[in-house]
C-alpha cells in the first residue's frame, strides 16, 4: 500500500493557478505514489477466462447453454419474463424497434443521450423528436416529452442515463394517455432499479449493452427483455433470420445472436455484478459527500463548483458513471480547461457527451434548437472515475486534487 505523506502537497492561492501541476506545480498524484486513478476497472479475473476456456475446449463456439444461461440468470436479476441475448447493444436497438415501431412513426427520443439510442430510431424509418434533459437528474423530461407529441407519435425512447432510471411513472403514464409504445435503453443501467423493482419490468422492451466499458462488460454483446410472449417471439425470429426450424423460415430476420464464449465470460462476470453494484453505490455517496464538503470549504454559501448529478426519485442508480456539473458561475474555468488541470493532478475524467445529439451532423436535420438544458450541458458535464476498485487512497486523492483545482479557478 502506498504510504501517503503527512503534508499536503503545495496548493495555489485562492485564485492563483500558479501551483497547479498543469502549470508547472507539483501534481496531488505525487504523494500517492506518482500513479493516477485508474478511471475505471474492466479487466477479466481468472474465474472469467477458465469459463471462456472451457467453452472454447468444447467446441460450442455458437449460442448455446451459457448464453441461455445468461439470459435466464440476468433476466431474473432485472425483473423480466423473457429475455434475449444479441450481439452488441444497438442490435438490441434494432430488434426492440422493428417490431414496435413503423417506418414515418415520429418517436420521443432523448437529446442528451449516446446516439445509439437514436441513430437506431432513424434506422427503422422513423422520425426522432428530441426531448430536452432535465438539469438536476440529466434524465429524459418527461413534461417536455407531453409538449411534443403529435398525431403521428407512436413511441417513446428513453434511455437510463449514467445508470440512473429515467422518470417512470411519468414516462409510463405519458404513454398509456397517448396510446404510445416504450423501449428503455438500459446500456449503462444493469441492475439499476425504481421503486424496488428491476428495469425489465418496465416498458414495453428494454435493451442491454454488455460492451467491455459497461457495468456487466463481456467485450461486446448485448441483450433485449420484454414480458410480453408474442413481442418475444418476434425477437426472437428476428434475431435468427426469421428461422423455426433448419432451413425453415418464417420471415425476413437477421443474424444477431451472442455466441457462448461471450455468454460464458457475462455468467462469470453475473457472479460479482451485485457486490460490485453496491460498491459503486457506496462510492457515490462518498463522493456526494466529499464534493459536498469542498464546496462548503472553498465557496461557503456564496456558490459551487462541482455540483453532483441527481438520482430521480424513487430510484436507485447502478452508477455506470459518476457526473457532476462544473457552475461556470463559481470558477474562472471552462469545464475543459478544469478537466485539464484536474488530469495534470492524478485524476482523470471523461465527458459524457461533448455536445447533444441535436447538435450531431448525423441527425441536424431533426433539430429544432428546442432542447435548451441538453445543449448547456454539453460545456458542463464531467464524469470522475467510477468503479467497484477504487479505494481510500484514490478518495484522498481525488478530494486533494478537485479542492485544489477549485480554489485555484475560484471566482
Amino acid at each position: 500500500m502506498t504510504t501517503i505523506a503527512s503534508a499536503p502537497a503545495s496548493v495555489p492561492a485562492p485564485g492563483s493557478t500558479s501551483g497547479l501541476a498543469v502549470s508547472g506545480g507539483t501534481p496531488v498524484s505525487a504523494r500517492f505514489g506518482g500513479k493516477p486513478v485508474p478511471f475505471m476497472s474492466t479487466g477479466l479475473v481468472q474465474a472469467d477466462i477458465d469459463q471462456a476456456t472451457a467453452v472454447l475446449k468444447s467446441g460450442m463456439l455458437r449460442a448455446a447453454k451459457k448464453c441461455e444461461e445468461l439470459e435466464a440468470r440476468f433476466g431474473a436479476m432485472s425483473g423480466s419474463k423473457h429475455m434475449m441475448t444479441c450481439a452488441n447493444g444497438t442490435c438490441a436497438l434494432q430488434l426492440a424497434y422493428e417490431p414496435l415501431f413503423a417506418p414515418g412513426d415520429e418517436i420521443l427520443v432523448p437529446a442528451w443521450s449516446y446516439i445509439a439510442t437514436v441513430s437506431m430510431v432513424v434506422a427503422r424509418g422513423c422520425t426522432p423528436v428530441f426531448v430536452d434533459a432535465l438539469p438536476d437528474t440529466l434524465q429524459m423530461d418527461m413534461k417536455d416529452a407531453a409538449k411534443k407529441v403529435t398525431s403521428k407519435t407512436r413511441g417513446i425512447a428513453a434511455t437510463h442515463l449514467y445508470g440512473t432510471p429515467v422518470d417512470i411513472d411519468a414516462c409510463g403514464a405519458l404513454a398509456a394517455s397517448k396510446g404510445l409504445k416504450v423501449v428503455y435503453d438500459c446500456a449503462q443501467a444493469h441492475l439499476a432499479t425504481y421503486k424496488g423493482k428491476g428495469m425489465g419490468a418496465f416498458g414495453d422492451a428494454v435493451t442491454y449493452s454488455f460492451y467491455a466499458t459497461k457495468n456487466l462488460g463481456t467485450g461486446e454483446g448485448g441483450a433485449i427483455s420484454c414480458n410480453d410472449d408474442g413481442l418475444a417471439r418476434k425477437i426472437k425470429l428476428l434475431r435468427s433470420h426469421g428461422e423455426t426450424d433448419k432451413y425453415l423460415h418464417e420471415s425476413v430476420g437477421y443474424n444477431y445472436r451472442m455466441n457462448d464464449i461471450t455468454g460464458a465470460i457475462g455468467c462469470s462476470k453475473l457472479d460479482r455484478l451485485e457486490s460490485q453494484t453496491t460498491q459503486r453505490q457506496k462510492n457515490a455517496l462518498r463522493y456526494d459527500k466529499l464534493l459536498g464538503e469542498i464546496n462548503a470549504r472553498v465557496f461557503g454559501a456564496a456558490g459551487t463548483g462541482l455540483v453532483p448529478a441527481k438520482v430521480t426519485p424513487g430510484a436507485t442508480s447502478a452508477y455506470h458513471l459518476y457526473t457532476a456539473l462544473v457552475d461556470t458561475a463559481g470558477i474562472t474555468c471552462s469545464r475543459d480547461e478544469f478537466c485539464k488541470a484536474l488530469g495534470a493532478e492524478g485524476v482523470p475524467t471523461a465527458v459524457h457527451y461533448p455536445r447533444s445529439l441535436p447538435q450531431q451532423p448525423a441527425l441536424s436535420k431533426w433539430n429544432k434548437n428546442d432542447c435548451p438544458v441538453a445543449d448547456s450541458l454539453s460545456a458542463r458535464v464531467l464524469c470522475l472515475p467510477m468503479h467497484h476498485d477504487l479505494t481510500d487512497e484514490h478518495f484522498a486523492l481525488i478530494a486533494e486534487a478537485i479542492e485544489k483545482v477549485l480554489k485555484a479557478y475560484k471566482r
